[in-house]
């Protein structure tokens, strides 16, 4: 049988809610987690890169002794340790070191994305007597001859199936010729800012 009493105490419920000013325990636990997952991502990232991101020297003394750590279960504190210090930082240095992440992430994808360009236009030059031609048209200053050589036995290794030496070096000889035109594009752009 029913209560008939139920819900009738002459209160509303509302009256005893309290008002949390404060993050509740779980986004608290998502912030650290999200700290400590920080911490590991710097402490994967080579020594130059970390010596380079701008933090206080505790912070990158717990991250370079973590990577000296081979041990499971010590790693996984120092690890844990690196996420206490990291929450002591201040918003706008975690900003900064996030920042700082993302842009080395958006440079190897860069970079990679430019490496496979580079082997694309390797595989036309195989594939396509054409594909030299227009390409010792944008740069006449290429050696022809020595080209037109390396295609030959590029193509002769990958049907001898023998090492690939000199599919190598047309990607090193397209590879440079990319360098140089990002170098000229470089000091082209500095010339327009200066005049303008």
């Amino acid at each position: 049988m029913p209560n008939p009493n139920r819900g009738s105490c002459g209160f509303q419920s509302r009256e005893f809610e309290q008002e949390y000013e404060r993050p509740s325990k779980s986004q608290l636990k998502r912030e650290m987690t999200a700290l400590q997952k920080l911490g590991e991502e710097l402490v994967a990232a080579p020594r130059d890169r970390i010596e380079r991101v701008p933090m206080p020297e505790d912070v990158r003394d717990a991250i370079l002794a973590c990577r000296q750590i081979k041990d499971h279960e010590g790693r996984r504190r120092q690890l844990q340790y690196i996420g206490k210090k990291m929450r002591t930082l201040e918003e706008n240095d975690i900003a900064v070191i996030r920042k700082t992440l993302d842009s080395w992430r958006g440079l190897s994808k860069a970079d990679t994305a430019a490496m496979h360009a580079l082997e694309r236009r390797r595989e036309q030059l195989l594939k396509d007597d054409q594909a030299l031609t227009d390409l010792l048209s944008r740069h006449p200053d290429l050696d022809a001859q020595r080209l037109r050589a390396l295609i030959r036995n590029a193509r002769k290794e990958q049907s001898e199936n023998r090492p690939p030496r000199a599919y190598r070096e047309i990607f090193q000889i397209l590879k440079q010729l990319q360098e140089q035109s990002h170098t000229a594009a470089a000091a082209e752009n500095q010339a327009d800012e200066r005049e303008n």
